[in-house]
């Protein structure tokens, strides 16, 4: 673990997290945060603080955070920082073009699977020009682990369409929080949903997308899959080849981990179904780098 030293006492309990060290000692809130439902009026927002060099960012308090919905600045009515247990989905390309990737892949979701906690729950999906649950919500890693033993590349790439079945099978997960993670190496050339299918069908889910995709190898890809990520509050990485790919998954199981969650019940009180945009803007201490926030763009209102 890394301390940046800076002035004042507040600077003194901000410590900058690297990939699975142990997050800084400080009060955490136990409480886990309720669901946002249609018709419940707190909204939720899940917020990772990143410095330029990846590395997360904890100990920051409620004073340091500003959230504005539609450019009006909210009251917080909530705010805690926990590791709370995951809902996650497993996205991997079993294309063709992931032949010489394939081996690298599995031993890095293998290490993901191996970092959770007992009360994580997980599914797999496959996807070359099809897309297959494989295995269904389980809390045992090594069930996942001893089917992508198995995979071996072929096809072209649905990405979209694997993306689409993350989305609608994530809304299953017991927990809270909850993740996608997809694994490629290729873009899309096979699916039956197109791109702004699957950004607008991401926008309306309460789910971050964390991606990883080979660059040079996505083309345009690359701008679609940066897209769709964005409005989530995840993030997508696009190494120079996939023997990097622990190094990033190690980042996202970090930055899941250590996660600040907001909550604000909205002045807007017009339940019309609309887009609300969200922006979250961090005043930290003095004496920091220019540190980046991380959350979704926003919600769609309840509707009556």
């Amino acid at each position: 673990m890394m301390m940046i030293s800076a002035r004042g006492a507040l600077a003194a309990i901000v410590c900058l997290l690297y990939t699975l060290a142990p997050v800084c000692a400080q009060d955490a809130r136990k409480q886990a945060p309720p669901t946002f439902r249609v018709g419940v009026e707190t909204v939720f927002v899940k917020v990772s603080v990143t410095d330029p060099l990846n590395r997360y960012v904890t100990g920051l308090g409620q004073e340091h955070f500003r959230v504005y919905e539609d450019k009006v600045e909210q009251t917080t009515v909530h705010f805690t920082q926990e590791s709370a247990p995951i809902s996650a989905g497993i996205l991997f390309d079993i294309s063709g073009s992931m032949k010489d990737n394939i081996h690298t892949a599995r031993n890095s979701i293998v290490r993901f699977l191996e970092a959770g906690n007992p009360d994580d729950e997980f599914f797999l999906v496959d996807f070359n020009q099809s897309t297959t649950l494989v295995q269904n919500f389980t809390r045992h890693g090594s069930t996942i682990q001893n089917l992508i033993a198995f995979n071996r590349p072929k096809g072209r790439t649905a990405l979209y369409d694997a993306v689409y079945v993350g989305l609608e099978k994530i809304r299953e997960g017991a927990n809270e929080k909850k993740a996608l993670i997809l694994i490629t190496d290729g873009e899309d050339n096979s699916s039956r949903y197109s791109a702004s299918e699957v950004r607008e069908f991401a926008r309306e889910s309460d789910v971050q997308i964390y991606a990883i995709g080979e660059e040079g190898k996505l083309g345009y890809g690359r701008a679609e899959i940066q897209n769709i990520v964005a409005m989530t509050g995840g993030r997508a990485f696009f190494p120079n080849n996939f023997n990097e790919l622990d190094y990033y998954i190690d980042l996202i199981h970090a930055e899941l981990r250590n996660q600040y969650v907001l909550g604000y019940v909205p002045t807007n009180k017009t339940h019309d179904g609309k887009w609300r945009r969200i922006r979250v803007k961090l005043e930290p201490p003095e004496g920091l780098p220019k540190l980046i926030v991380h959350a979704k763009e926003g919600y769609y209102a309840p509707k009556n």
